[in-house]
């Protein structure tokens, strides 16, 4: 089974070590295994958990969501219904961001536009 350093864990999910420390703190991460000596060891399922935190925390979801939907999975089979209105509704939430940016886009592009013609008329005159 492959493992991975903390280093090797902050390369592929691009948090930071600290950002590990306060998800294990907090909840988020749980039972990260340990070296004899006492240092964290990711094994690829926590890369996998932490790459979907990635994810989530990208695209906006708050820390207690998470945390709320981090629950629910380790409550088992039972909460598979709640798990997916949990990501449906943040779904919801991040195309709503996406139509927005979008929206804001078509403004930049349109000063853009407006912009470049004036800069041509003024020096054609």
């Amino acid at each position: 089974m492959t493992s991975y350093t903390p280093a090797q864990v902050t390369e592929k999910t691009g948090f930071t070590i600290d950002t590990l420390r306060y998800y294990e703190r907090i909840g988020l991460l749980h039972h990260v295994g340990r070296t004899a000596g006492g240092r964290r060891v990711f094994t690829e399922q926590d890369v996998a958990f932490l790459q979907l935190l990635r994810c989530l925390r990208y695209t906006g979801m708050p820390v207690a969501e998470m945390l709320r939907f981090v629950e629910l999975l380790r409550s088992g089979e039972a909460t598979r219904e709640e798990r997916v209105d949990v990501l449906r509704e943040h779904e919801q939430r991040v195309a709503a961001q996406i139509e927005r940016l979008r929206e804001h886009q078509d403004h930049i592009r349109f000063k853009i536009q407006l912009y470049s013609g004036a800069e041509e008329l003024a020096s054609a005159g």
